[in-house]
């Protein structure tokens, strides 16, 4: 094993951890010292970045440890008045500003308030300045536009609105990068802490399955299993029906598929433990053998299952399973770029420019977020303490803690609240137990997204890889970013130019096969008990292991890393074997989401559903609740596509 020194652990790099969008220095948590929370030493560091604050978790981690709401009598008055205030400036909170404004029927005063640094909620970017001066961009949370073409009427106006084509993205993306440069090889990295020697594995486009299985260090009765597993036609039901098959499967995971059904080494489970949990939330030891399928996992080839959608499937399974989109609509920023839209189509003032051509390298002007003048404001570090009716019902008060630390009231005629669930009882006194319960069950998943800068890629082409899966591995995935290029601001394009490469891991924890909500609550202790050096030491090791012996030289050629730490990542989604009211009902997020008086809930939560077109749907609901009169388009109001769509029965 290299020491540490080869490795570069002492090397003078920028190094950005946030937890939470909380800095945290050597060893342990420090405030932001600058009003985006981000470090600036060295190259490497440019750019915002801000997320959950120290602001947003202390006064409601406070509340949910017993600490009393302040009283109305200790905040002060200044008199503001909104016809509607927005609780939460994420892609939820932004789109029912947006649709507000389009549907209210006449001019109305806005305010957006938010507990964070920065506007955007997991929509986040991470800038990165190279050593020779190259400006790079990631993202640090929400990823892409995924599968338009199953979207609402809701979303796709949404987006249109604030100026976003997405026919565009097949410009954008360069579809033919990774072939262009020879980068054709599929790769895992068996790390030897997990596999008892560190071996990277390649294999090329049809290559037959015995000779890349053969080079893993896989056990070789495991081996023998996995040759089985990826070309077997055995049915083990064949006394059941087609749906009695597909049923079975949603019943139970895919591990015990894989152990119990098939009968194959439990080695195997390691294998494809990770191989889930980026799209479903789980790994394969507590996700269904169905969702299994969806994805396109080995195993299933004898069962005859056809291809139709399934409604046991959950709701990233039923999309995995009935989209057709390539997956390409990506902002350099990810869905930053949809948050950056949003905000211009807003407060023009904010990002200069216009087209989405200008999106990526617009320089924002906060100066313009919360002018007094502006019909609409964004005030950030803001996090709101109380939400309560007020006025004989006629209208609702809203206390927040101001950035200066002072406690602040203003009134509403209207509030949307686009905030995490489990956040919503802390503020609101007056909601019904069982609406407190139903909240309470939307338990988020824990994530870490983390962007590697490089100095160059050339090992990458020397394998003939674009990345790495990383089986069994707390990281699923180290790949170079997609080769998106947005007008001025260009991919690179030579091995020699610095390049960022992009990491992710859903981070479960706890008893193997145990429900997701018990995986995800434990993984949030164990992210926030992993240091900024062991992971930086993993990330290392990995790159040294996998690609030292193409000329990769970890303490050489990585010039700044940064890590974001989402303790409340995913929103949580319903998925068989663990809820057995899925998907017949009554979900539980209806009754959590159910609006009062003058008062709607937006937000991801709300559609049990983690992705950017669910935001906006749960954001065009709230605002039909809000504005009855209104005709705004269709959005889904279920988790997931429409049924219809996938024709599914209703």
């Amino acid at each position: 094993m290299p020491s540490d020194q080869q490795l570069g652990m002492d090397r003078a790099i920028t190094r950005r951890d946030f937890i939470n969008g909380i800095a945290v220095a050597a060893g342990g948590l420090a405030a932001p010292a600058c009003p985006h929370a981000q470090a600036q030493e060295g190259a490497g560091a440019a750019g915002d970045f801000g997320g959950q604050s120290l602001a947003a978790a202390a006064p409601l981690h406070a509340r949910r440890d017993g600490a009393p709401l302040p009283a109305w009598s200790e905040f002060s008055d200044d008199g503001e008045r909104f016809d509607l205030v927005v609780v939460g400036a994420g892609i939820s909170g932004l789109a029912a500003a947006q649709m507000y404004r389009q549907h209210a029927g006449r001019p109305v005063s806005m305010l957006i308030l938010d507990a964070a640094p920065e506007l955007g909620g997991h929509a986040l970017r991470n800038e990165f300045t190279a050593r020779n001066g190259r400006r790079l961009i990631g993202y640090g949370g929400s990823e892409s536009l995924d599968s338009p073409g199953l979207w609402s009427p809701a979303a796709h106006a949404l987006v249109r609105s604030v100026g976003i084509e997405l026919e565009q993205f097949k410009d954008y993306y360069d579809s033919g990068w990774q072939a262009r440069h020879g980068l054709t090889q599929s790769a895992a990295w068996y790390a030897p802490q997990l596999w008892g020697e560190g071996r990277l594995v390649r294999h090329a486009p049809g290559e037959p399955a015995a000779d890349w299985v053969a080079r893993t260090p896989l056990l070789p009765a495991a081996q023998r299993d996995l040759l089985q597993l990826l070309q077997a036609r055995h049915d083990p039901w064949p006394q059941l029906t087609r749906a009695q098959k597909r049923a079975r499967l949603a019943g139970l995971s895919y591990d015990r598929f894989l152990t119990e059904v098939l009968g194959l080494h439990p080695q195997l489970t390691l294998l494809y433990r990770n191989r889930t949990s980026g799209y479903i939330g789980v790994g394969s030891d507590a996700c269904s053998a169905l969702d299994a399928y969806a994805l396109g996992l080995p195993g299933f080839a004898g069962l005859a299952l056809g291809e139709a959608v399934d409604a046991l499937m959950s709701p990233s399974g039923r999309q995995a399973k009935g989209g057709r989109d390539d997956y390409i609509y990506h902002f350099p920023d990810g869905n930053a770029g949809l948050v950056r839209a949003l905000l211009r189509s807003l407060i023009p003032a904010a990002l200069p420019g216009s087209g989405m051509e200008s999106l990526v390298l617009a320089e924002r002007d906060d100066a313009q977020l919360d002018r007094p003048d502006a019909p609409l404001r964004i005030r950030l570090n803001s996090p709101v303490l109380r939400v309560q009716h007020a006025a004989g019902g006629m209208a609702v008060d809203i206390g927040y803690r101001g950035a200066d630390g002072g406690l602040r009231r203003l009134r509403a005629g209207q509030v949307v609240l686009a905030c995490f669930h489990r956040v919503i009882p802390q503020l609101c006194p007056e909601l019904p137990a069982a609406q407190r319960e139903a909240l309470n069950d939307q338990v988020r998943v824990p994530l870490i997204y983390g962007n590697v800068l490089l100095s160059h890629w050339r090992p990458f082409q020397r394998a003939g890889i674009a990345g790495l899966g990383l089986p069994g591995h707390l990281f699923d995935s180290l790949r170079i970013d997609f080769p998106v290029s947005i007008g001025r601001y260009r991919f690179p394009d030579s091995p020699d130019d610095p390049i960022l490469l992009h990491l992710s891991s859903v981070v479960l924890d706890g008893p193997a096969g145990a429900p997701e909500r018990v995986q995800a609550a434990a993984g949030r202790r164990k992210l926030l008990g992993l240091g900024f050096a062991e992971l930086e030491r993993e990330i290392r090791s990995i790159l040294q292991g996998a690609l030292g012996p193409f000329g990769f030289d970890a303490a050489a050629d990585i010039e700044a890393i940064t890590l974001n730490r989402w303790a409340h990542g995913y929103a949580y989604e319903y998925m068989r074997p663990w809820d057995s009211f899925w998907p017949a009902g009554p979900l539980p997020m209806h009754s959590a989401r159910r609006g009062w008086g003058r008062i709607a809930i937006a937000n991801s939560d709300a559609g049990a559903y983690a992705y950017a077109q669910g935001a906006i749907d749960q954001a065009t609901r709230a605002v039909a609740e809000l504005l009855p009169q209104a005709h705004l388009p269709r959005f889904w109001r279920e988790p997931g596509p429409s049924a219809r769509q996938l024709k599914l029965p209703r």
